[in-house]
Formats: structure tokens, sequence, C-alpha cells
């Protein structure tokens, strides 16, 4: 089961990812250092909840791999390694 975030949290998440995509990542940690000087939160439990919508949001985003790339690329590591 998933985690059940209330609706305002993902709104301002949404928003923040929406206007900095490129500023998050897919470290928890460091996208809390990120968010600091972005927006202040009332509380440390809201900041972290608001935080780990935004790593989810990044990492629902990132372009997948196609299985046949992903072979090649395997291949070619492979053939340059010998």
């Amino acid at each position: 089961m998933g985690n059940v975030r209330p609706e305002k949290v993902k709104r301002i998440a949404r928003e923040l990812y929406e206007k900095h995509p490129s500023m998050f990542t897919t470290d928890f940690e460091q996208n809390k250092k990120i968010l600091a000087p972005i927006m202040s939160t009332p509380s440390k439990s809201i900041r972290n909840m608001i935080v780990g919508y935004v790593t989810r949001l990044v990492i629902m985003n990132l372009p997948e791999e196609e299985p046949e790339a992903a072979v090649v690329a395997e291949g070619q590591a492979e053939a340059e390694a010998s």
C-alpha cells in the first residue's frame, strides 16, 4: 500500500516540482537542503512530507530505458571490456 498524504502537501510539492524541475534529485536528504532556501515550512514533518513527495515525483518522471536498449548497452560494455 502507498502512503496517504494530504492534498495540500501534494499540491505544494507539484507546484515546486513544476517551477524548479531541474533543481530536485532522487535523493531525499539533498532535496531537503534544496527546499530550505526556496520556502519555509511550519514544521519539520510537513517539510519532510513535501520533500518526500517531490522526490517521488522526480523518480516517477525519470525517463525509462527500453529493455532492448539496456541489453545493447550491456553487450557493448562487455565487448569493450574484452
